[in-house]
């Protein structure tokens, strides 16, 4: 019995130094008031910053325009992933560890040089703008939506093949031999018990794509101003580490209150939620 609390507390003490420690130094950060020095600010309790990002447009529409490229993203990863995430699951055993492999081959490169390599595909005198009709893409936000789909797309495919693939073909069966249609086996079967998966895709594709600053940066141009670029701006180029840390607070609400408002519209509308 002692071991075993041993055993529960060394990753219990770990996850707390290194997701509550930081957490909590953020906090403090950004209820300080800015100052000259090393480091830049001077503990205490304001509430300066945090109502300043609140309040100020630059901060607020950084926020939501976030969200909403993070939501857009998210929904176009899901659509497109849920498809190719039931094709592998119902391929033939000795082509589904291959079809997965295709779906990982991305991350055997460099993160960079495949962003650059977008840079190069949607240029102006790229193969893709001349079969567009020469319609500009680099550095607007088609380019920074089609590489934020393409760096997260596998982060929704995996964990919904990990569970369309363990999902009782006995009860599709069931509901074909009732006279379901294949749309209503798909809609009332597959979806339902798919969700837990479409859950764990969700967050894995929305939590990173929020707070995204590389693409953006890279493929959006000036105008794609989200808040990991605002932060950047502020912390690095500002030093204004309270503004900086109450943008961080306040995004970290955004990524505790959305999942909660989804639940609760989940179970409003009748559909399970996802464990």
């Amino acid at each position: 019995m002692i071991f075993r609390r041993i055993m529960l507390a060394v990753p219990a003490l770990w996850l707390l130094l290194m997701l509550g420690a930081p957490l909590i130094i953020v906090v403090l950060i950004a209820f300080a008031q800015p100052a000259d020095g090393i480091p830049p600010y001077t503990l205490g309790v304001s509430l300066d910053s945090l109502t300043l990002v609140a309040t100020d447009p630059l901060y607020r529409d950084a926020l939501l325009r976030s969200l909403w490229v993070a939501g857009v993203s998210t929904l176009v990863c899901l659509l497109a992933g849920f498809p190719m995430a039931l094709a592998i699951s119902r391929a033939p055993v000795r082509w589904q560890n291959v079809l997965l492999l295709a779906v990982m081959l991305p991350f055997w490169t460099g993160f960079l040089m495949r962003i650059n390599a977008w840079i190069g595909l949607l240029a102006d005198d790229g193969w893709i703008v001349r079969l567009l009709g020469g319609h500009r893409l680099l550095y607007t936000d088609a380019a920074m939506y089609i590489g934020i789909v393409y760096t997260y797309l596998p982060f929704m495919v995996l964990p919904l093949y990990a569970r369309l693939s363990r999902l009782d073909k006995a009860l599709m069966e069931a509901a074909a031999d009732l006279g379901a249609p294949p749309w209503a086996v798909l809609w009332r079967v597959v979806v339902p018990l798919s969700l837990p998966g479409v859950a764990a895709g969700v967050g894995l594709v929305f939590i990173p794509a929020i707070g995204e600053f590389v693409i953006p940066a890279l493929l959006g141009g000036p105008q794609a101003q989200l808040v990991g670029q605002v932060l950047w701006q502020e912390f690095f180029s500002n030093r204004d580490w309270p503004t900086a840390a109450s943008v961080a607070v306040w995004l970290l609400v955004v990524l505790v209150a959305v999942p909660g408002v989804a639940a609760v519209v989940m179970r409003r509308i009748g559909l399970p939620a996802a464990r």
